[in-house]
């Protein structure tokens, strides 16, 4: 990723690794794709008339554990002439704490909900968190599809485009993960909504494949959904 990308969103450059992080070659040898210039080169908060405050529901549906459904929010303010983000991720005890950040330009909530995915992995794995950033990295650059695919949001059908990986499947070191092999990562975004992120959503499998037996009763599901649910005050 090149320096502007990183300009633009630091702290999640630095957070999912993108520096040397892809094997043979440099990122900066790479071009830039259009899912990481979507992610990551985007000024995504540019229409936001701040102070504002953006508001995302937050649902897990799982077989693994006990789902649950939570909320983030994350508010905007002008100080000293910068856009100040900070970022509450979920509550009590599923709390994600997220530095704030005195000057931002792309979405921290992509970076919360990444950081989130990825220490869950961890946690029920045993992976390593920079194992997981660096294949959610090399999907991004080099695996990605963007589609375009309309959205309603607040009553209105408005275009947006989605993002989506699958960081596992083809990884050859795959066999210590093999039940999380076909997981898969959804971004969608638009122009037209505030902080231009609408949903995040990772998914492997849902409970309905289960009960219909189109997915053996014993494959985990884990299905997280993060959608922009409200601004305030409302923006024009």
């Amino acid at each position: 990723m090149s320096g502007h990308a990183c300009g633009s969103l630091r702290h999640a450059c630095a957070a999912l690794a993108v520096l040397a992080s892809i094997g043979a070659g440099t990122a900066a040898a790479q071009q830039i794709s259009p899912a990481e210039t979507l992610l990551f080169e985007t000024e995504h908060l540019a229409r936001v008339r701040v102070p504002a405050t953006l508001v995302y529901a937050f649902r897990k549906e799982s077989n693994v554990e006990p789902g649950f459904k939570d909320e983030v929010r994350l508010e905007l303010a002008k100080v000293n002439g910068k856009l100040n983000a900070t970022l509450h991720f979920l509550t009590g005890v599923h709390k994600q704490d997220i530095p704030a950040l005195e000057e931002a330009h792309g979405n921290p909530v992509l970076l919360g909900f990444l950081e989130h995915d990825i220490a869950e992995m961890k946690r029920l794995t045993g992976g390593s968190t920079a194992y997981f950033r660096k294949r959610i990295r090399m999907a991004l650059a080099e695996g990605a599809q963007v589609s375009l695919q309309p959205i309603t949001y607040q009553g209105k059908t408005v275009q947006a485009q989605a993002v989506r990986i699958q960081p596992y499947l083809n990884d050859p070191m795959h066999a210590r993960f093999e039940k999380y092999l076909r997981k898969t990562y959804t971004f969608i975004l638009s122009e037209q909504v505030p902080g231009s992120l609408y949903q995040l959503h990772s998914s492997l499998g849902k409970p309905e494949t289960v009960r219909t037996g189109t997915q053996p009763a014993d494959a985990p599901v884990i299905d997280e959904t993060l959608t922009l649910i409200s601004v305030t005050p409302k923006q024009p």
